[in-house]
């Protein structure tokens, strides 16, 4: 089947190639993922195996193509790079979220999940931060991992407190709980996992998010065909119940 150049209004054009065809021609679908943010990605680092809810939806987005899955690791400052490389993978998943600096030069899905930005602190220390003056704060050390929303909501919000830059997501919860940090920029997809597995941390403003947005499939332009068949997809876990039910699993807000 031949390529067909497409116009993306005054963007530069597109050259548009039946993505689901060699998907299944290959028998796998290649998606990229962090495999840092429980209890949406994660790498187990015994198994090597991955987990979690959007490991899950990719997982059925493979069985809709009839294909099966493979992962392939990428990272928050490399993810929109990675993305646009053909050779890399079809799409990422993950705790992305849907901006409009994304979607100016790739496509997302419809939201799967809902997500805003929150804060992880220790328990004791809940009630000292209600808000974000409460962060803004030089003696309040915020750690964040590098290269993704976390960072630049921090620096765009938070320019008096003490910004940490960590680069292993996975362990920052760790580090507020041991004292070597005051608090984590995070996500509501995210805190209630931590808070559930670590009684020494607290999510005091789980209800409150600064933001409030949606998290979706990341691809490059050029895929309408697979952006399509992710869309449908996710339409279908809504209608049945699906997507509820994994909310329910890793314990996380569905809607808000």
């Amino acid at each position: 089947m031949c390529s067909v150049a497409i116009s993306c209004g005054t963007q530069n054009k597109v050259s548009y190639t039946p993505t689901i065809d060699k998907i299944q021609a290959r028998g796998t679908l290649l998606v990229g993922t962090t495999g840092d943010y429980r209890p949406l990605s994660y790498k187990d680092p015994e198994t090597g195996e991955y987990w979690g809810f959007g490991i899950d939806v990719a997982g059925e987005i493979a069985g809709s193509l009839g294909v099966s899955v493979s992962y392939v690791p990428t990272s928050w400052p490399t993810l929109s790079a990675d993305v646009q490389n053909p050779e890399l993978f079809d799409f990422a998943i993950g705790g992305i979220t849907i901006t409009d600096a994304r979607l100016a030069t790739m496509d997302m899905s419809e939201g799967y999940l809902c997500n805003g930005k929150t804060i992880l602190c220790r328990k004791e220390d809940a009630d000292k931060y209600q808000s974000l003056k409460d962060l803004n704060r030089p003696d309040v050390r915020v750690m964040v991992n590098p290269g993704g929303l976390n960072e630049k909501f921090a620096r765009d919000n938070l320019p008096d407190c003490t910004l940490i830059i960590y680069e292993k997501n996975e362990e920052i919860p760790t580090k507020i709980a041991e004292g070597e940090a005051d608090v984590m920029i995070t996500e509501i997809t995210e805190a209630p996992w931590y808070v559930q597995n670590d009684t020494r941390l607290a999510a005091p403003l789980l209800e409150k998010p600064f933001t409030r947005g949606q998290i979706g499939v990341l691809m490059r332009k050029g895929q309408d065909d697979l952006l399509k068949k992710v869309n449908e997809k996710i339409r279908g876990l809504k209608s049945s119940g699906e997507l509820k039910e994994l909310h329910e699993k890793y314990g996380l807000i569905y809607g808000y």
